[in-house]
């Protein structure tokens, strides 16, 4: 079944008719559940990771070898997001970003709430961000940002 927002009573922030499949670049935002900084915590302008965050960097790290046309690209992870490139290769085509976030969601859950003896226990918000790299040149400032991320982390934002 696919999504239905009168079923799952929620409206889809992917663009609608965009093959997610297809080769591209993507940047990646995925939050946690309340904002809740599971992470770790920023110190000096880096950041300081905990035993979940390494669960998180295992798993994203390992995503290119269950999805042989996917590459990872730069990544981050902050006290209470991450943020990361997937890059899609043409051939083969296996499974969409859609699918990827929410295998990357699920067993790095699993893995956190085993690691915090609870069962279920949300850790990611139910949606993700996602940005369509549409040019090589637009990768590079995307890689800066994620790169400066934990810099920025106490800095007021200028919107």
């Amino acid at each position: 079944m696919g999504f239905d927002p009168f079923v799952h009573g929620r409206r889809s922030i992917r663009l609608p008719g965009y093959d997610y499949s297809g080769a591209g670049a993507y940047f990646i935002t995925i939050c946690t559940h309340q904002r809740k900084h599971l992470f770790g915590e920023i110190v000096d302008g880096a950041m300081q990771e905990n035993n979940f965050a390494h669960i998180v960097r295992s798993h994203w790290l390992q995503l290119p070898r269950h999805y042989e046309n996917l590459t990872a690209d730069e990544f981050v992870i902050m006290p209470d997001h991450i943020h990361g490139i997937l890059i899609l290769q043409e051939f083969p085509k296996t499974k969409s970003i859609p699918e990827i976030i929410q295998g990357f969601k699920t067993f790095s859950a699993r893995n956190i709430n085993r690691l915090r003896s609870q069962k279920g226990v949300p850790v990611w918000q139910r949606n993700y961000y996602e940005v369509i790299i549409r040019t090589t040149a637009g990768l590079d400032p995307v890689r800066q940002y994620i790169i400066n991320n934990p810099q920025n982390w106490d800095k007021p934002s200028s919107t």
